[in-house]
């Protein structure tokens, strides 16, 4: 019994975390693909580094930001930082 109550526990968990976190769309997933392609050659730039960072600032950006989001970063260094951190780089 305790096992099933366990299970239904974490279940419920790992349903929460996935509905909670935010969804791409197809603009999101070009202008992510798009950050992909400008950060490739940099210093550390592991394929997965480097993916998890422009997840992370798209995530931050505002739904109705028009500029890249290699333009974006440039005038946010503070979700830089958090981004570098987050996705191990720099």
């Amino acid at each position: 019994m305790k096992y099933v109550v366990w299970a239904g526990l974490l279940g419920a968990c790992l349903l929460s975390t996935a509905a909670s976190a935010q969804q791409m769309n197809a603009d999101d997933l070009k202008w992510v693909n798009q950050c992909i392609r400008d950060n490739a050659h940099e210093a550390g730039a592991t394929p997965a580094i480097v993916r998890a960072y422009c997840v992370c600032m798209n995530e931050k950006m505002d739904e109705n930001e028009t500029r890249s989001i290699t333009q974006w970063e440039k005038s946010h260094p503070a979700e830089r930082k958090a981004c570098d951190k987050q996705a191990g780089w720099r």
